[in-house]
């Protein structure tokens, strides 16, 4: 009965009304948000019956256009978003004529999504944009540059650091394709040029505020306020790397050619910067740096040509040339600027170099160095112990990173010291932040794989420990070069020598500290095994020797030098010994070896300092008779050389010739009666040979180009007029002439055989 009461009460609730109390209703909570919305319309443009459709428009596998994918980019729904970049990318690759016909609404639509909040469509972005500037000339894409940087610079300093660091990576695509435009400006102060915004981008998302250190009247740098996350070890290797393309692009400097991995030996020319600080001039240093240039190619000459005549003609030779002195009438007075203008063309034709970019330039490398000398320090010391520890092979972001590192600091004080100043204290400083961070490095070097991995060769871990190598011995050959611009000791009115010690090092000019010296003996070791194809030690030796890289060499150029000239008495018996060990691999490179010009062309430069009037430095060739006797066989196997490349390396042969014209020229002492009379002969087969059966046939002479071909024609008759007997029939001439006799150089070797 309760139970039937109760069904007849709850049937009954539904269609109950309940009652409430006089006066008050149902209160609302008062934390509650309003949801109500009031619409007039609802636009679907997508969907709409009323806009006509292109049916033989270009679409994708869902039927969505060109027009359609850039709407999507402006989605609500992330998903949409990174669909329609996968869209766009499917459109383009079927029609890529629509690249160069949208790129400006593509490159607009696309800007907006570098800075977007899902990972998924950055990384969609980022694939695409490294996709489709591959498809687009650099030319076509710098008008797109303001916006695709006002973008990405603006995402450097997101507050999400994700967004930060895939800013970063946006900055890699554009440095590999348009590096000039991302550097531009990156010395102007203000933040107003592209290369400055991107800096100061790096900066603060490694915690390094400004590039000027400290902040001058202002007080300490503070760090802004984008920088107070800590990166992971990934992400900092993404930034550092970054800066590090960033910095090889935007500083310029004499030794920049040989940071191109990918360049052929024939078109990386051997940088001699280094020889500047041993000549009294720049415009000495200019000829000397000119003597082995080439200037041609295999398709022709680079510089105009002119053909040799017996009259001058008025009309048609001149002075080339601006003399802006002689522009400049006679006046009753002179204005300041009129004097200003004056010292600068003075110093011009006096060989001085008033660059104000140049100095603008090493003084911003300057700042910028002590702005990240802390940061780049403490990253090593973070890395090193798990880099180099004997126990374990080396974790690839930690080796990555050091590498990184060093690469930085090779890009600046590489050019604050290749441009250093004795009493400049901002010098100063940078050579002292050097050679503290070179106290870090030298107790691993020589850098080496250690531990279980050394069994296995890892090709890829090698490579990173040869670069760190390599650099090491580029960062201490910056400070011996540096030291050797140091005036010498003046003596005293009591005839004594007056040694002072550096306010850099502590060190007395002309010696050098105990550890200082086992530094350099050990990077003495490290090149002396390199240039002879073994292991650095703590290694694995292979049965084959190694041969050296172009890129591998010139980075060793400025340390070989360096120690060769250097005026150090502890550093005498390794010079000595340096120098035999490059002569020996010079002698022993093969003719087609990749690095055979380049040897060529600094032995051959070690021989031209001895005939050149303003050379200051220490370093002399043939020394002594076994010297002169190793070097009187390199000049021989020159010939043999030539014969090997034939017409295959035009660079190789244009050096090889061109040393020996100036060894002529110069009347090298090297050039003995014996030597002439060797180089005679062996240069007869080089432009005709006898068969045995096809009988006379033209040598490789007949395989160069024209301006080339000159080239040896000159050399011949060089010879000729230095030969200590010239009515010595060797055969020579007459094979030359037989070779030229139905050429166009036939008139040229007339006229060069006449006077001869």
């Amino acid at each position: 009965m309760p139970k039937s009461t109760k069904k007849k009460k709850d049937k009954a609730a539904d269609f109950t009304k309940a009652k409430l109390k006089l006066g008050k209703g149902k209160q609302t909570p008062s934390n509650a948000v309003d949801t109500s919305f009031k619409a007039r319309s609802i636009a679907l443009p997508s969907q709409s019956i009323a806009v006509d459709k292109d049916a033989e428009a270009p679409s994708t596998k869902r039927k969505l256009t060109f027009d359609a994918l850039t709407a999507h980019t402006k989605h609500y729904n992330a998903g949409t978003r990174r669909d329609a970049i996968l869209g766009l990318r499917e459109l383009l690759e079927a029609h890529h004529e629509l690249i160069s016909v949208h790129l400006t609404q593509l490159v607009n639509s696309c800007v907006r999504l570098i800075g977007d909040e899902d990972s998924s469509v950055r990384k969609g972005l980022l694939s695409f944009f490294a996709w489709l500037f591959r498809q687009v000339p650099p030319d076509d894409l710098i008008p797109h540059s303001p916006v695709l940087l006002l973008f990405t610079t603006s995402a450097q300093t997101h507050i999400f650091p994700e967004i930060r660091i895939d800013a970063v990576r946006f900055l890699d695509i554009y440095l590999e394709y348009i590096p000039d435009i991302v550097t531009e400006g990156w010395m102007q102060p203000g933040g107003g040029a592209h290369g400055r915004r991107v800096l100061e981008g790096y900066l603060g998302i490694l915690s390094a505020g400004t590039t000027f250190g400290e902040g001058g009247d202002t007080g300490p740098v503070q760090a802004t306020s984008t920088a107070s996350v800590v990166l992971s070890p990934a992400s900092k290797l993404v930034v550092l790397k970054s800066l590090a393309s960033f910095l090889s692009h935007a500083i310029t400097s004499a030794w920049h050619n040989q940071e191109s991995a990918e360049a052929s030996s024939s078109t990386v020319t051997t940088p001699a910067w280094y020889f500047s600080s041993s000549f009294a001039s720049s415009n000495a240093f200019d000829a000397f740096d000119t003597l082995l240039h080439p200037v041609t190619s295999a398709e022709g000459s680079r510089q105009p040509t002119r053909t040799w005549h017996d009259d001058v003609s008025p009309e048609e030779d001149g002075f080339v040339g601006t003399f802006p002195l002689a522009s400049w009438a006679p006046s009753a007075a002179w204005t300041i600027a009129d004097l200003n203008h004056i010292d600068v063309a003075i110093s011009t034709l006096n060989g001085g170099r008033v660059d104000q970019g140049t100095s603008t330039e090493v003084a911003c490398a300057v700042q910028l160095a002590k702005t990240v000398h802390s940061i780049l320090v403490s990253t090593f010391l973070d890395c090193a112990p798990s880099v180099f520890s004997p126990s374990s092979g080396p974790p690839d972001v930690e080796l990555q990173m050091v590498l990184v590192v060093c690469r930085i600091c090779r890009s600046l004080y590489g050019r604050i010291l290749q441009d250093y100043a004795e009493t400049n204290t901002s010098h100063q400083s940078a050579e002292a932040d050097l050679q503290s961070i070179l106290s870090y490095l030298s107790p691993y070097f020589p850098f080496t794989v250690t531990g279980p991995s050394t069994m296995k060769r890892d090709i890829r871990t090698e490579q990173a420990f040869q670069d760190l190598n390599l650099i090491f011995c580029e960062l201490s050959s910056f400070l011996l070069l540096a030291s050797q611009r140091h005036p010498p000791p003046q003596p005293m009115a009591n005839g004594k020598v007056r040694l002072g010690k550096s306010k850099r090092t502590g060190v007395t000019p002309g010696s050098m500290s105990a550890v200082q010296a086992r530094q350099i003996e050990r990077i003495s070791m490290y090149i002396a095994q390199l240039l002879q194809g073994q292991a650095p030690s703590g290694t694995v030796q292979s049965s084959i020797p190694r041969p050296v890289t172009p890129q591998a060499y010139i980075a060793l150029l400025p340390t070989i030098w360096s120690l060769l000239n250097s005026q150090i008495p502890e550093l005498a018996e390794a010079s000595e010994s340096m120098f035999a060990v490059v002569l020996e691999h010079a002698t022993r490179a093969s003719s087609t070896s990749v690095v055979k010009r380049h040897t060529v062309d600094f032995i051959g430069r070690l021989i031209l300092l001895d005939g050149e009037a303003e050379y200051t430095g220490t370093f002399r060739a043939g020394t002594s008779e076994d010297q002169d006797t190793k070097l009187q066989e390199w000049i021989l196997q020159l010939p043999k050389a030539l014969w090997e490349l034939g017409g295959n390396h035009p660079a190789t042969s244009e050096t090889i010739i061109r040393l020996v014209l100036r060894l002529c020229q110069r009347r090298s002492r090297l050039l003995q009666p014996t030597t002439i009379a060797a180089l005679r002969s062996r240069l007869v087969p080089y432009f005709c040979i006898t068969h045995p059966t096809r009988g006379r046939i033209p040598g490789p002479y007949a395989k160069l180009s024209p301006p080339l071909r000159r080239l040896v024609l000159d050399l011949v008759a060089t010879i000729k007029c230095t030969s200590p007997r010239p009515g010595v029939d060797d055969g020579l001439e007459a094979s030359v002439t037989e070779v030229v006799g139905s050429a166009t150089e036939a008139a040229y070797w007339s006229a060069l055989s006449d006077r001869s």
